[in-house]
Order: C-alpha cells, then sequence, then structure tokens
C-alpha cells in the first residue's frame, strides 16, 4: 500500500453503478475528515482508510453528530451512543420499502434500491456450501437474480508448510517426525519463519490476541503474531535457540485447556472417526426406530380395515407393543419477553458472532443448522458447528414465569439445530448430540428450510406436509435426548394461499389421533413459528397476523390439554416437556429490528418471545435496545470496535496462523454484507425502523460512518484489513450478491 498522508488535502473518487454505467464524483476530502479514533484503534490500519473508495466531504463538527440535539436524551453508558426515545411515526407519513433518511445527509446521486430480500435466503438456512476453503456444491444450479452462487474463496496458507513436530516446540527440542524421511512438510525453523510465512501482524498492538487472553498460543510458530510470545535464547555455548513463551500466570489461572481457551463442546477426532466406522454405540436409536417400523405396520393393519368393531378392534389392541423406552425427565425451559432468543444462523451464526450477541444481552443462542446425517458419519464440519464459547454455557436471566423457587443456576443458553429429512437420522444425530455434547440446552429440528436442495430430500419445510412423519421424528429425538428438550422451527406452510402451521401446531401439543391414545404428545418443549411460507422465503413482511392466531391456539391447547387426553390411559409424565404447568412454549420470529417490534409482537401477538435473525445479523445491538427499552444511536467508533471485537473473537475460535486469519476475515466480510445495512438512527425521520427498508444514497455523520454504510465489498475488505493486515494474496470474496470476486493483488 501507499504511504499514509498526514496533512492537506486528497482528491479521491466517488464511484456508483447505475445501472451498468458510473458516475463519478471527484471531491476535496481533508485528511482529518477521517475519525480520529479509527486512527488510535489498535491495529487499525491508516492506508485502508485512505485508500477506500467513495468519499464525499462532510461537516464533522459536533451539533452536526445529532442533527435534532432534542433527540439524544442522554448517554447509555458506552463511549459515542446515543439513546434516542422511542417513538411512533404515523404509517401514512411512511413510504414502504424506502427508508427515510433527513435531507441533510442525502447525496443528489441517483440509486435504485436493491431488492429487500436479496441475500437474505442463506440467513437462517444451511445450504450445501461446507466451510473448508472453495466450497459449494457441485451440481451447476439455475442461477437466482441478484445473487452468486457457488461462491468460492480461494486459498490461504503458507508457502512453505511447516511439520507439525517443529510447529510447537523449541527450535532445539522438537518432536520425532512420525513420517521421518518421506514427511514432504518443512523441518528447518529458520528457513520456515524467513520464507514460508507472511511477515507478523502488526494490528492488536502486534500481540497475539490468543496469548494475550490464554497465556499461551496454541499455533506456536504458525502464529502471524508469533514474535510476541517467541524469543531466541542465548546458551552458554553461544549457540542461539528459538523458543516459544508462555504467561505460566494465566495459563494456570485459567485451568484446564477447555476453560482456557474459552471454547466448550469440542469432539474429539477419535470420537468422529468412531461414529464414521459406524462403532459408536447409537442402538438405543436403533431399537426405537425398529419398534416403530413394527407400530406403523400394526396401525394400518388397526385403521385400513373398513369394519373393526367390539372385540375384533380389542384384539387388535392387545397386539401393540409398548414403546421400548421412556423419555428421561427434561431439563426445564422458559421464555418471556426477558428471553429474546437470537436465531440460528447460517454462516453468520458463528461462535465469535454469537459471542458478541450474548454481550449485547441475547439470551438464548443456537449453533448454526447441522445435517443430522453426516453428524452420524462423524463428518468434522457439522460437529464443528456444536461449539460453544463460555458466554453460551452461563445461565440466561430467570423470568418471573417460571416456578417460584425454581434455580436456574445450572441453566445455560446454547442451544443446537439439527435437519433431517427421515426418522433414523433424525433420533441417531440427536442421541449423538445430547451423549458428546455436555453443554446443551436445547436439540432444534429445522421445518423452516426453504431451499430446494434440502426440501427435494425431504427435510427443511418439506416436512410441514409430513404431519405424521414430523410426529414420529419429534417423538424419536425426544426418547434418546436425555434429558435435553426437543424444540421444533416452523414455517406457516408451504404455500402462501394455504397455511398449515396450526395442524402442525396440534400435532406437537397432543400427537395425531392414534399416538395419542398410546403414547401421549410427542414432548415438544417449544415450536418457533417464522411467519412467512416456504413459498415467500424472505419476500413480503412476516405475518404477524397469523402468528397471532397460532399463539392463541396454543394458549387455547394448554388449557384444555388435561381434557383432551385419552381418558383410559393418560401420558406418561416423562413424555412431556417439563414446562410450566406442563405447557408448549411459542416463539414469534419475523422482521424485528427493534425494541418496540418485539414488545409490541409479544404484547398484541401473545407469542412468549421472539427470535431475532436478519435484525441481529445488521444491528447485533438490538438485544441492548431490548434491555434497556430504547433505540441506541451507536457511534461509527463503537461500530467499528465491534468489527474488532469480532476479528479478536474470531482469531481465539479459529486460530492465529494464515488459516485461521483467512477464516476470520471471510466471517467478518459475511457479517458486514448485513452489517452495512444499519442506519443510524440520528440520521432517520421516522421511528422505527423497518427491516425491509433499503435507504437512498446518503452519507454519514462522519466520514468512518460513510464507510461503514458503503455497499462496496472492495470497502469491506478494507474494513477487515485495518485489523487482519492485508488478504493473502490467494484470498478471494465473492458477496452474496451483485458483485463479482475480489482478488487481492500480490
Amino acid at each position: 500500500m501507499a504511504d499514509s498522508e498526514t496533512n492537506g488535502e486528497t482528491a479521491m473518487s466517488l464511484k456508483r453503478t447505475l445501472n451498468g454505467d458510473t458516475t463519478t464524483v471527484t471531491p476535496a476530502i481533508p485528511v482529518d475528515v477521517v475519525d480520529s479514533s479509527l486512527q488510535n484503534s489498535p491495529g487499525a490500519s491508516t492506508d485502508a482508510i485512505e485508500s477506500a473508495a467513495k468519499r464525499v466531504k462532510i461537516d464533522t463538527s459536533e451539533d452536526k453528530l445529532v442533527s435534532n440535539p432534542q433527540e439524544s436524551i442522554g448517554r447509555n453508558g458506552s463511549a459515542g451512543s446515543e439513546i434516542v426515545p422511542s417513538s411512533h411515526t404515523p404509517p401514512s407519513t411512511r413510504v414502504k420499502g424506502m427508508a427515510s433518511i433527513k435531507p441533510e445527509y442525502l447525496l443528489n446521486t441517483y440509486k435504485k434500491n436493491p431488492d429487500p430480500t436479496e441475500g437474505d435466503d442463506a440467513a437462517e438456512q444451511r445450504g450445501k456450501d461446507d466451510r473448508d476453503n472453495g466450497g459449494g456444491g457441485k451440481k451447476k444450479q439455475k442461477k437466482q437474480k441478484g445473487q452468486n452462487k457457488e461462491r468460492k474463496f480461494g486459498t490461504w496458507g503458507d508457502a512453505i508448510k511447516l511439520c507439525n513436530s517443529r510447529a510447537y516446540f523449541p527450535e532445539f527440542l522438537p518432536e520425532v517426525c512420525k513420517f521421518g524421511d518421506s514427511c514432504k512438510m518443512c523441518h528447518d525453523l529458520r528457513k520456515y519463519m524467513k520464507e514460508g510465512k507472511n511477515q507478523d501482524l502488526q494490528t492488536f498492538g502486534a500481540i497475539c490476541p490468543v496469548y494475550e487472553a490464554y497465556g499461551k498460543c496454541n499455533d506456536g510458530w504458525k502464529c502471524r503474531f508469533a514474535g510476541s510470545h517467541s524469543e531466541e535464547m542465548e546458551h552458554e555455548d553461544g549457540r542461539k535457540e528459538l523458543v516459544l513463551k508462555e504467561n505460566m500466570a494465566v495459563v494456570d489461572a485459567k485451568g484446564d485447556d477447555e476453560v482456557r481457551t474459552g471454547i466448550y463442546n469440542i469432539v474429539s477426532t477419535e470420537v468422529k472417526l468412531a461414529l464414521a466406522k459406524r462403532q459408536f454405540d447409537l442402538r438405543k436409536s436403533e431399537t426405537y426406530v425398529a419398534w416403530l417400523d413394527k407400530e406403523t405396520r400394526e396401525t394400518e393393519k388397526l385403521y385400513n380395515q373398513k369394519r373393526v368393531e367390539g372385540e375384533e378392534r380389542q384384539e387388535y389392541r392387545a397386539q401393540f407393543v409398548d414403546p421400548p423406552f421412556l423419555p428421561s425427565e427434561k431439563r426445564r425451559v422458559y421464555f418471556d419477553a426477558s428471553t429474546p432468543v437470537l436465531a440460528p444462523l447460517t454462516t453468520q451464526g458463528n461462535l465469535p458472532f454469537r459471542r458478541m450477541c450474548v454481550e449485547f444481552g441475547a439470551q438464548l443462542t443456537y449453533s448454526e443448522m447441522a445435517f443430522g446425517m453426516p453428524m452420524i458419519q462423524g463428518q468434522k464440519n457439522d460437529w464443528a458447528l456444536m461449539k460453544a464459547h463460555a458466554s453460551e454455557i452461563s445461565p440466561p436471566r430467570a423470568p418471573t414465569s417460571i416456578v417460584q423457587g425454581y434455580d436456574n443456576s445450572k441453566d445455560l443458553k446454547f442451544s443446537v439445530q439439527i435437519e433431517a429429512n427421515q426418522i433414523m437420522p433424525a433420533t441417531k444425530a440427536t442421541e449423538a448430540v445430547t451423549a458428546l455434547v455436555p453443554h446443551l440446552r436445547l436439540v432444534d429440528l429445522n421445518c423452516g428450510c426453504p431451499l430446494d436442495a434440502i426440501c427435494k430430500e425431504g427435510g427443511g419445510s418439506s416436512l410441514l406436509e409430513s404431519y405424521s412423519k414430523l410426529e414420529k421424528m419429534v417423538r424419536g429425538m425426544n426418547i434418546v435426548s436425555r434429558d435435553v428438550p426437543i424444540t421444533v422451527k416452523i414455517r406457516t406452510g408451504s404455500k402462501d394461499v394455504k397455511p398449515t402451521a396450526q395442524k402442525i401446531i396440534e400435532r406437537m401439543a397432543f400427537g395425531g389421533e392414534q399416538a395419542r391414545e398410546r403414547h401421549g404428545a410427542p414432548g415438544c418443549a417449544a415450536i418457533t413459528l417464522h411467519g412467512r411460507s416456504k413459498q415467500q422465503r424472505y419476500t413480503k413482511d412476516a405475518n404477524w397476523s397469523y402468528i397471532a392466531e397460532c399463539a392463541a391456539l396454543v394458549k387455547s391447547y394448554n388449557k384444555k390439554k388435561d381434557g383432551l387426553t385419552d381418558t383410559i390411559r393418560e401420558a406418561d409424565e416423562r413424555t412431556q416437556a417439563n414446562n410450566k404447568n406442563g405447557e408448549m412454549y411459542f416463539i414469534g420470529n419475523g422482521d424485528c429490528y427493534s425494541h418496540v417490534q418485539y414488545y409490541d409482537n409479544i404484547k398484541n401477538s401473545g407469542v412468549d418471545s421472539v427470535m431475532i435473525a436478519r435484525g441481529a445479523l445488521i444491528k447485533p445491538w438490538v438485544f441492548e435496545e431490548i434491555e434497556k427499552g430504547d433505540y441506541i444511536d451507536k457511534s461509527a467508533t463503537e461500530r467499528l470496535s465491534y468489527v474488532e471485537k469480532f476479528a479478536r473473537y474470531g482469531l481465539e475460535a479459529w486460530g492465529s496462523d494464515e488459516m485461521g486469519v483467512g477464516t476470520t476475515r471471510r466471517f467478518l466480510l459475511e457479517w458486514l454484507s448485513f452489517a452495512h445495512r444499519y442506519v443510524p438512527v440520528g440520521l432517520l425521520e421516522h421511528l422505527p425502523p423497518s427491516i425491509q427498508d433499503r435507504p437512498p444514497a446518503y452519507r454519514g455523520r462522519n466520514e468512518l460512518e460513510t464507510l461503514l454504510a458503503s455497499e462496496n465489498y472492495l470497502d469491506w475488505i478494507k474494513i477487515s484489513e485495518m485489523f487482519l493486515g492485508p488478504a493473502h494474496k490467494d484470498f478471494s470474496f465473492v458477496p452474496k450478491h451483485k458483485s463479482n470476486a475480489y482478488e487481492a493483488e500480490g
């Protein structure tokens, strides 16, 4: 990069694409317009700030930071934040689909508003792109408008591969390489340090975030900050040896490895190999499914008879056999207005992002959706999704709705979501995950993913049309899940004109007529309803009126549950969710983007809580707003600090070597592809904001705010370089929509 200028003015071009044409505006920009906090932020690159595209001259005087001083009623305790009073704007004064920016921030540049749902299809469900480099399905699919398919991200790694027998040990005391002379990796540590890896990063004060937090870096010599935890030691005989350092005071204080790294639910390679070789004991699921097959055949004999009456019907009843197992008593579940939920989010719902959301106030988190069949096959990508941070292991707030005197100190926030298209993989995956993942609050079954690739195989939203199979899947999962409750996430139905959620809710509350007679309810602890159909995906607004109808239905079912139970045989309590009074909780989902919408949905729709998805991706501090009950006008400086925090958390989760830095950069860019949509509250004319609204071309209150609002993915790259250094020469980034792949220049 070119050297930064320190004073004077520079001419920079503002380029915006207008249906294939490019308009260029060349204003004069004083360098001191750049937010000073950016220059002082640890690891921030001034080159990255000045070389970013799209600059406009703006007034950064204090009276411009909040255009209407009366809208600011005080600080929220965080530097740079303004709490803006909650207020509603009459709908008649708003333009649907358009964010109303105050006139003084508008740019006189034509800009066509993009499709508000563009790129959102992958926000809550997982496609076939795995997390390994160059991920993406192999089958050629029809290209959807505005979206990039078969996204690839290049590769990133060291030019010379260092053998693991050298990577974590002093220069003179390496391990014996188990491959011997046939090893193709480098065994010369000094050669690797000089020629095999990129220079150490100077961000974060040139100190390894992992070493700083935990006293030891697990990446050893491969770390991009290796200089901060290594030294050259001279021996008495004059020899100089490269050695790694450990801060034993921190290491001893942290204790065992799991606590030291802050990462929980790590499944060993040996266990995954046992799953792959079918050597892991999942006989409970196999026994249950075998019983279920026999039960189904007997049911068909009984109910396919045209005339079965009296003693003959009783004879058929006698042929039924009770399940081989009964569910274990479940851990208590509770939801109310004090427990906002972070949705399972594909790609973006990774551990660093969830960790940030918990700090903002999320009370329940979910893993990204994991596929059931790959899990029971021991595939590492799906088991990696089970990892949780220490903050997710802490108990959520105890709402007033739970039984008085209940101790929630052993509860936790982290849950997992799985996808399956048949009873066997759903049951086996549940048995495996509850056996191998010790820190787990819920197991959720995905019945809402609208992707064709998943639905054609019988999973996701296609389960909305298979009531009996869905019920059997939930029953099986409940049988083998130990003390972990089972929940489901559904949509309104497959088609807009034919909602089916009410029928599914009845099945989950009581079970089908035949199964209800003998086995009681399936044991579903909670249902989350996304207020859109499979056909809608993310178009149109979420149907909260229909969610309200379903919420009323759930409440009525909870009241008359005892009355609808078969009087001949009462359901075993172990088959029921261990909720307050045995009730089933109901959570709404769709378009929640502010505390006003959150509380309105709970009050007017009658749901127990609200699950937040894209709203958290765009504005993760929505959980903080819910807790405080006010809009919070985050300054650009604070928002950049969250980018820095994500980068730091990413390095802690994925490693600080070249692979870890590249992975952190990739998922940081994925988050920025949503975060740039945020329009600061202080710039809006109307509240509450709508997640479906898109702004016209506008400038921020300072240069940094304008940069963070950039739709140009090249600017996202520059933002990532402030904390992760220049991108690897082979790194590529393909945004989800409308842009070509970025190739970093070597």
